[in-house]
């Protein structure tokens, strides 16, 4: 009798191909290439991306899960559009929930070796604002090291619970620690906002550090609010050379 259950290779390569699939497809939406409202054609992207339809479907279904894409009433999917409110509740959710895992870090004491890698991201954000001016590098460089600064925080809690809870809300649509950084970097003011950032993330180091648990919440809900003053640039300013991906927000709610 023939053996039609799949090998543990198949499985894990249909799995990497669906991975794949998903990050391209992100990056069509939110370059632009697949706008806001439209209708996302299953055999067109098999055809585009070159893969099958099995791992594509479940690209799909990830990207909806994300709230990059809605399902169809008649099937399908169609990229999603966004509200400004949309976006801002996003942010606002993101900068309880890191309040939240700082002030739990401070209450509980955050691990040594977190805090200590915590530390060694904001030296090496200090030394690519000590730059005169950013180039892309050095930009792609501090949301890398921004991003990870992030995460560290919401591993200092010690909560299972609560870092899926910050990986979920992280990974709505331009609510990330980064999502609309960019913007900064075609303001004037740009190393002058990231620095503001920057001493934000000094002072809930150290508040956490101190064992200072309102005062490090307090900080992260503030520094969320930078992330808010960006959307509202971001809608309102010309950035969609470097940012198309604002074109999915509309004005109004």
């Amino acid at each position: 009798m023939k053996n039609e259950s799949r090998t543990v290779p198949e499985v894990e390569g249909s799995a990497s191909q669906a991975v794949k699939a998903q990050l391209r497809l992100r990056e069509l939406i939110l370059s632009g290439e697949l706008p806001g409202g439209s209708r996302i054609a299953e055999l067109a992207i098999v055809e585009r991306l070159g893969v099958s339809r099995t791992p594509i479907r479940a690209a799909l279904m990830r990207l909806e899960q994300e709230g990059l894409l809605e399902a169809l009433p008649n099937g399908g999917y169609a990229v999603r559009t966004f509200s400004e409110r949309d976006v801002a509740d996003a942010i606002e959710l993101r900068g309880t929930l890191e309040g939240l895992a700082a002030r739990l870090a401070a209450e509980r004491g955050a691990p040594a070796v977190v805090l200590a890698e915590a530390g060694e991201c904001l030296a090496g954000i200090d030394a690519v604002l000590a730059q005169p001016a950013l180039d892309d590098e050095a930009f792609s460089r501090y949301v890398a090291l921004n991003q990870r600064f992030h995460a560290l925080l919401a591993e200092a809690a010690g909560s299972p619970v609560l870092a899926r809870e910050l990986e979920r809300v992280v990974s709505l649509p331009f609510a990330s620690p980064s999502g609309f950084v960019v913007v900064q970097a075609n303001s004037a003011q740009a190393r002058d906002m990231l620095i503001v950032a920057q001493d934000q993330h000094r002072q809930v180091l150290e508040a956490i550090g101190q064992r200072e648990g309102a005062r490090a919440e307090a900080i992260m809900r503030e520094h969320s609010r930078l992330a808010q003053r960006n959307l509202r640039e971001a809608v309102q300013g010309p950035h969609l050379d470097r940012m198309p991906a604002v074109r999915l927000i509309r004005k109004r709610a």
